[in-house]
């Protein structure tokens, strides 16, 4: 046996070692497909990574984008297996909209927290303890260094963690463009619901931006809120992807 075959093994367990540090897996990640063409192939794998943190954000400041955001969280979490835990700081989340979007109280953990700092503490936990389908936390601020724990924990267990970026002031939200280990960041905004036949409501519309995607491209969607399934769909108007094609092309690789 060479010199070089026994460098070997412990050059694979540096390269190992970096790799965790930048925040990467060795394992082959498993993905949860939003099943929107369109959408899953701006992602690498085709879908969103479990075993990996997301952020999320709404498109404004006011209730209307926050809850457009809440809601695409829980479409997402409601698509995963096993219980939810959801952590908050504030006493706003109304279940009923969670449940319209799939995600009902039976499978949902609450977790209110005093400050960021608990937010925190109680998100790395719940990544870490493995046998939650997501865990998702409310919070103002993420560090690269609380990201990056996170993103670890997720790793380590699997579970799909999602953080919510929410302000009390207006200020705070420049904090949202900041670096984080997340995998993939999004930004939801209402728009206005399709116009009926009838005098009704429609199917609330959202635009859906994929701000960053690790090793992936960055895009925009106008697509239809999630359903009683946490399924996405594309505005029929839009289904052949041609103006959604035109409208992803704004922004550069990340």
């Amino acid at each position: 046996m060479t010199a070089e075959t026994h460098k070997k093994p412990g050059l694979e367990t540096l390269r190992a070692a970096i790799s965790r540090l930048e925040g990467h897996s060795d394992r082959r990640r498993k993905m949860l497909p939003f099943g929107v063409r369109e959408i899953d192939g701006r992602l690498p794998g085709g879908g969103l990574a479990l075993g990996a943190l997301h952020e999320v954000a709404g498109g404004g400041n006011d209730a209307l984008h926050s809850a457009a955001a809440g809601q695409f969280c829980a479409g997402i979490a409601a698509r995963t297996r096993g219980k939810v835990l959801w952590i908050v700081t504030r006493q706003d989340v109304f279940a009923p909209s969670l449940k319209q979007v799939g995600l009902s109280a039976r499978r949902t953990i609450f977790v209110e927290a005093s400050s960021d700092v608990d937010v925190l503490a109680c998100f790395e936990e719940g990544l870490r303890h493995g046998g939650l389908g997501a865990v998702v936390a409310e919070g103002a601020r993420l560090s690269m260094t609380a990201s990056r724990r996170l993103q670890l924990a997720a790793e380590t267990s699997g579970s799909l963690g999602i953080a919510i970026r929410r302000w009390r002031r207006q200020t705070d939200a420049a904090d949202f463009g900041q670096p984080t280990a997340s995998v993939t960041r999004w930004r939801v905004s209402v728009l206005p619901s399709a116009p009926l036949p009838v005098p009704g409501v429609g199917r609330p519309r959202w635009l859906l931006e994929l701000i960053r995607a690790r090793a992936g491209e960055c895009a925009d969607f106008e697509v239809e809120a999630c359903d009683g399934k946490g399924r996405l769909t594309l505005p029929a108007a839009l289904a052949d992807g041609s103006d959604q094609e035109a409208a992803g092309q704004r922004r550069a690789r990340a």
